[in-house]
């Protein structure tokens, strides 16, 4: 695969700023309501250990 020229770069830095931009809306948004919601640690947490436990078995099974 050759490298990309430079109006290719210059494009995919334009598009990668405007969904910054676009993004940048939504995220403050979505961080003014975080504040007022009751934080649920437990939902984050269960997924992510039954993830670990099956990559650690996925390494035991090697």
């Amino acid at each position: 695969m050759e490298p990309l020229s430079s109006w290719e770069n210059i494009v995919l830095g334009i598009l990668a700023l405007l969904v910054v931009f676009s993004l940048q809306r939504s995220t403050k948004s979505a961080f003014e309501r975080s504040k007022y919601v009751k934080s649920d640690w437990m939902a984050v947490i269960i997924p992510l250990a039954l993830v670990v436990l099956f990559v650690i078995f996925l390494i035991k099974m090697v």
